[in-house]
Parts: structure tokens; C-alpha cells; sequence
């Protein structure tokens, strides 16, 4: 059976508002149906978790249609808030195909013989993204002939950046969880706990606590957890871990994910193994004080490129401007909706981040900045999920920030 919506409790979400909300935008610009593939599609109108290949069909009245593969129609119809009438199954039978179930249910169903259809494209720095293929787009093109095809992603792209009540609770609770893969790691790792001691083991212990804290899931797109110690923190903002082991004198960084209906928690926290050389801590004050400042200016009002500029000039001031990346703009939502500030394709770079994009209350992002110093085989990490309110930002993991020395 499907999810009854309680507006009662505190992680509610109005999806059939939220629908409500996407048929305005096409009535707007003249959209008959709107054919979503995205994972934050999915995300933000089921409200459930839709891993395999996808599809919602939103008229221009009334309720959506879900099209998922068939092995996960029936767990997803148990999930999500929609009725069983408004979720079907495609599979590999002449008929049942995604194209021929959805193109027929367009025409029959919805009785639409010409109109235009609103679909899902452009570019993501992730794989896991689900814009329209080229073989989608043609197939579905060549089934509906008459119908005109316009890229509109942009709509649930703008309605989603304003987070609600019951969104900003879940990431809330998402990032407590993470909190306490950190207290477990922390624990794990102090009077020489860490000895002989794998990234992939300190990664499993972290997982294990988020899960007893309620955690359904690491974050899928980037490795689960991410660790990396050693010369290893300075090799980028993508570290899986590895059987490398922890060892003395060395840095390590700990990036953790949780995931709560839809949301994740996401903090890392950075430690130097004793005994810490001089030139390690010049680096770790360095990066304390650069993801300090751009803490502080977060707020409603500020753009990304301003709050770059900020930290730039303090990295300059300090002599580290050549080890500092970033990453102002990391944009979150709900499961699938990664990466991207602003909502609009007509910024210098269509896709990416607007730098002049003006942050609002209520808008969420990722504070992640990557300080890299391969040279002294050494690099930082920080992560968290804030909330942008009307004078600052509220910072989702309550984990205390610094970087200190474990023996």
C-alpha cells in the first residue's frame, strides 16, 4: 500500500503541493505533459528512493504517473505517497518497453495527439544524473510525432532550491547521524588505536555507527565513505578508501555519509597522526582560518563568486592561495539533486554554478572546500550542510571544527 501523508509530522513533505507547483510552471510556458527522468525528480515529486531507470509522466491536471523497471515497481509503489493507479512497470517484452509504455500511455491514457512535452537534458559533473538520452530522446521523439520537445529541467530545478520544513528536518537528522560516525572514529582511533588500522576499516566502523543511528545508506555516488590518509589527502575530493594503513606522523580525513528519507548528512574532519611536523601544522592553520571565513559570510545575500573572493584574498594574505580549491557553490537537496546553484541555463557556463547567483534563506548547500599540498604529501577536507538564513548560516553536523593531533 502506499504512504499516507501526515502533515503532523515533522518531516513532512507536501508532494502532492509540490505537483501542484510543476503544473503552474507549465501552464506557464505552455508544457502539456512533462516527461521527468532525473533522480531529483523522482526525489522531490515521489518521495521515495528510485534507483533503477526511471520515468514520471505529470500532466498538465491532476496526479503524475510513475514508470519504474518491474523488479522495483512493487517496493517503490509501498513507498511512495501515489496510489497503485498511478504506477506501472515497464520491462524487455514488445509493449511493455519504456517507450512504447510511456508514448501510449501519453496518447491513450492522457489523449494528447500534439502538444508539447517538457523533458529533462543538459550536463552533470556526477554520472548518476539521468538527464534524457540520446537514444531516449530520439525513440520517444520518433513515437510522438507532432509533439514539440522542450528542455525544461529548469522548472523543478527552480522549485526545489527553497527548501521546506520538512526537508531541511531530514538533512537535520542526517547530519546528527553523521555526528556519530565521527564520535566512533575519534574513539577508534586515540591511544594508538589506529595502529595497523586500514582507511577501509575506519571507514567500515563509521558506517556501522551511522547505521545504528538510523542510517539507511552512504552516499552512492562518490565511494560510500570517503577516507584518505597520507599522501592520499592531497590527491583530489574523491578518496573511496582503500587497505592503505593509518600511520604515524601522517595526516588522515575522514569524509562520512548518512542517508535519512532522501537526505544526507555529509561532514568531514580532518586529524594529524603523532607526531605532526611544523610545516603540517602551518598547513592545517591555514586551512582552519580559509574555511572560518567563508563560515562567517555565508548569508542571505551573498553570492558564491563573493564568498570565493573573501576566502582568496585571506589565502593570499597567508601565502597558500595555489593549495586552496573552493567549493562555495555545492548545492544539495534530496537524494539525486547534487552539485548546482542557480536554476537557469544562460550563465556563462550553461549547467554550472552562477557565481552571481544571490543566495535566499532557506537555500541549502554544501560548504566543501579541499586544501591540497601534494608536495608535502599532505591535504584537507572540509564538508558540511548548511542552511543559508537571514544573517549567516546554520551548519547542519554539530561535530566541533579543527584539525587536532592524535597519539
Amino acid at each position: 500500500m502506499s504512504r499516507t501523508l501526515d502533515p503532523k509530522d515533522k518531516y513532512y513533505i507536501d508532494n502532492p503541493g509540490r505537483v501542484k507547483a510543476i503544473q503552474a510552471e507549465m501552464h506557464k510556458r505552455g508544457i502539456d505533459v512533462y516527461l521527468g527522468s532525473r533522480i531529483r525528480t523522482m526525489s522531490f515529486v515521489m518521495d521515495a528512493f528510485c534507483p533503477w531507470r526511471s520515468y514520471i509522466i505529470i500532466p498538465s491536471e491532476g496526479l503524475p504517473t510513475f514508470f519504474t523497471f518491474i523488479i522495483d515497481a512493487a517496493r517503490v509503489a509501498d513507498e511512495t505517497w501515489l496510489d497503485r493507479d498511478h504506477m506501472s512497470a515497464y520491462g524487455p517484452l514488445e509493449g511493455i518497453d519504456q517507450v512504447s509504455a510511456i508514448t501510449n500511455f501519453i496518447k491513450l491514457n492522457l489523449g494528447l495527439k500534439k502538444g508539447r512535452i517538457g523533458y529533462e537534458d543538459g550536463v552533470s559533473t556526477y554520472t548518476a544524473e539521468g538527464n534524457l538520452t540520446h537514444w531516449e530522446y530520439t525513440h520517444f521523439k520518433d513515437a510522438l510525432p507532432g509533439f514539440e520537445w522542450v528542455n525544461a529541467h529548469d522548472i523543478i530545478d527552480g522549485l526545489s532550491i527553497i527548501k521546506d520544513k520538512g526537508t531541511i528536518e531530514r538533512f537535520r537528522t542526517a547530519s546528527l547521524m553523521v555526528d556519530e560516525g565521527h564520535k566512533a572514529c575519534r574513539a577508534a582511533l586515540e591511544n594508538g588505536g589506529y595502529k595497523g588500522m586500514t582507511e577501509t576499516v575506519i571507514g567500515g566502523i563509521a558506517a556501522l555507527a551511522m547505521r545504528k543511528a538510523g542510517s539507511v545508506s552512504e552516499w552512492n555516488f562518490a565511494g560510500l565513505n570517503e577516507i584518505s590518509s597520507g599522501y592520499r589527502t592531497g590527491l583530489g575530493a574523491c578518496t573511496p578508501p582503500t587497505t592503505k594503513e593509518i600511520k604515524a606522523g601522517e595526516p588522515l580525513m575522514l569524509d562520512l555519509h548518512s542517508l535519512f528519507m532522501l537526505t544526507m548528512g555529509d561532514h568531514s574532519h580532518n586529524y594529524l597522526i603523532a607526531p605532526a611536523t611544523k610545516r603540517q601544522r602551518w598547513h592545517a592553520d591555514n586551512f582552519i582560518a580559509l574555511v572560518q571565513i567563508v563560515m562567517d559570510n555565508y548569508r542571505a545575500g551573498i553570492t558564491p563568486g563573493k564568498l570565493v573572493e573573501i576566502m582568496v584574498d585571506l589565502a593570499r594574505s597567508r601565502d597558500c592561495e595555489f593549495q586552496i580549491l573552493p567549493g562555495c557553490e555545492h548545492g544539495i537537496g534530496m537524494f539525486g539533486d547534487e552539485w548546482r546553484v542557480g536554476a537557469t541555463i544562460n550563465s556563462a557556463m550553461p549547467y554550472w554554478t552562477d557565481p552571481n547567483h544571490v543566495y535566499r534563506e532557506n537555500e541549502m548547500v554544501v560548504l566543501a572546500m579541499q586544501y591540497a599540498a601534494p608536495e608535502d604529501n599532505i591535504g584537507f577536507r572540509y564538508e558540511n550542510d548548511l542552511l543559508i538564513t537571514k544573517n549567516g548560516c546554520e551548519l547542519m553536523s554539530k561535530y566541533p571544527f579543527g584539525i587536532e593531533e592524535i597519539s
